[in-house]
């Protein structure tokens, strides 16, 4: 009998640490993965476009709708990790985080067969993964949902059932608050190749003895009314006549972190990339995807800002990936006076999250970024950027923005834990003293009647 009792106890701790595991794993995914789509919703809502566009939908779908599913998704994935972790609405969150799992597995399988984008997204730019790879990974997440599915009611509480709508609505207030606040401004952790601090003209080299793409041609050719296919170590002699050809590559090269940055001036037609990124001093570059769906409710600012470039001998340009009809409109309505250049419009939405947002850079390097709703002030450009602190890196680092995280987020969560878990641990004592106090009460009491 012991030795059963044992063996089923040995079963059940068995099958409590897997579960756990499970759940910390899928726990910890999803948190991270809500949380860098939540920093970034307008590459979150790039990405569902790309989705879209390769199932010919983009045309149907207005932009507010894939914002606001960028900011549901991001806000989904974040909370069910949160609900995961203390193990809160165990059998309704469970069966949500599988039902989840079900659903991005078979995207992501379609995905990794069709091939139709390079990169899911499931981790924003913070990490990027192939569609087979991230396939795996969802097959992993799966199975581990799964198996907290399968038995919720063994995930242990951090948090009592009183309390858990206090972590409910402290997550989803947090996670909206960081990403409403990254649309108005700017992403909190930039993970994209431009990020303040990156020199774009270095980030675009090659280094010696990187790896080069492998092509392949392949010849098609006829002789007597027979076609056949060739290649270069088998190319056939000259009675064969030459019908086509077509290359493919076999081996992907290294591809530098920014591989598609050009600037083409409008007026001459004539590529200034490399002027822009090697002159000295400052250059302002204001980055307009499109101008026709740009903001233009602080226009005044910007012409305010390109005049103090004027002023203080620094450049100023505008990039955009709009015609000659968007640029007019602009200028008609801004009465803009600063150059325009044309950029690819994917290259311009990597390089800052904003329509329009501008960047400050010092002989190539990005100094600052602006969102066109924080753009610096008068007071603040009252001086040259020698001489101020906007010419210099912003002092806040990345080791600030997670302390902040944590004072903001991690240790409230965390306090609150520890005074839920305490309390119930004296409940439980005051449980345990009352019941012996009962006990020897009932025994006093029978010995007395003895």
């Amino acid at each position: 009998m012991t030795e059963a009792t044992d063996t089923n106890k040995a079963c059940h701790w068995a099958v409590r640490t897997g579960q756990t595991i499970c759940r910390l794993l899928l726990a910890v995914a999803f948190i991270f993965s809500g949380f860098v789509k939540a920093i970034d919703p307008l590459g979150t809502q790039y990405k569902i476009q790309d989705y879209l566009e390769a199932v010919g939908l983009s045309g149907y779908i207005p932009d507010w709708l894939t914002l606001t599913t960028s900011l549901c998704l991001s806000s989904l994935e974040f909370c069910l990790g949160i609900f995961l972790l203390f193990a809160i609405r165990r059998r309704l969150v469970s069966r949500l985080a599988l039902l989840f799992m079900i659903v991005m597995t078979l995207i992501t399988l379609w995905l990794a067969i069709s091939n139709p984008v390079k990169d899911c997204g499931c981790f924003g730019d913070a990490i990027h993964l192939t569609n087979w790879q991230t396939f795996g990974k969802n097959l992993v997440l799966l199975a581990a949902a799964g198996v907290v599915a399968w038995c919720p009611t063994l995930m242990i509480r951090f948090i009592s059932k009183r309390n858990q709508g206090i972590v409910i609505n402290f997550s989803i207030l947090f996670i909206l608050i960081v990403s409403v606040w990254s649309l108005y401004d700017l992403p909190m952790f930039d993970f994209r190749p431009y990020h303040i601090g990156a020199n774009i003209k270095k980030g675009m080299e090659i280094p010696k003895g990187a790896k080069k793409p492998q092509f392949e041609t392949t010849f098609i050719m006829e002789k007597n009314g027979q076609r056949k296919e060739f290649t270069l170590d088998n190319y056939p002699d000259s009675t064969w006549t030459y019908i086509d050809a077509r290359t493919i590559q076999t081996e992907e090269g290294y591809e530098p972190p920014i591989h598609d940055f050009s600037i083409t001036d409008m007026a001459t037609e004539e590529d200034i990339t490399e002027r822009v990124l090697s002159q000295k001093g400052y250059t302002f570059l204001l980055i307009a995807p499109y101008l026709e769906q740009a903001d233009d409710s602080n226009f005044g600012e910007i012409d305010r800002i390109s005049e103090y470039a004027q002023d203080n001998g620094y450049h100023f340009y505008c990039l955009t990936a709009s015609g000659e009809k968007g640029i007019n409109q602009w200028r008609d309505l801004t009465g803009a006076e600063y150059p325009f250049c044309t950029t690819d419009a994917t290259t311009l939405k990597t390089v800052i999250r904003s329509n329009p947002g501008l960047l400050l850079l010092k002989q190539g390097t990005i100094v600052r970024k602006w969102s066109h709703n924080n753009l610096p002030s008068a007071e603040e450009l009252s001086a040259p950027l020698e001489k101020s602190s906007l010419g210099k890196m912003p002092e806040r680092s990345v080791p600030q923005k997670i302390t902040g995280i944590i004072i903001g987020f991690i240790l409230p969560l965390f306090l609150l834990t520890l005074a839920d878990r305490l309390w119930a641990w004296v409940r439980w004592k005051k449980k345990n003293r009352d019941t012996a106090k009962e006990g020897n009460s009932n025994e006093t009491s029978s010995t007395n009647k003895a």
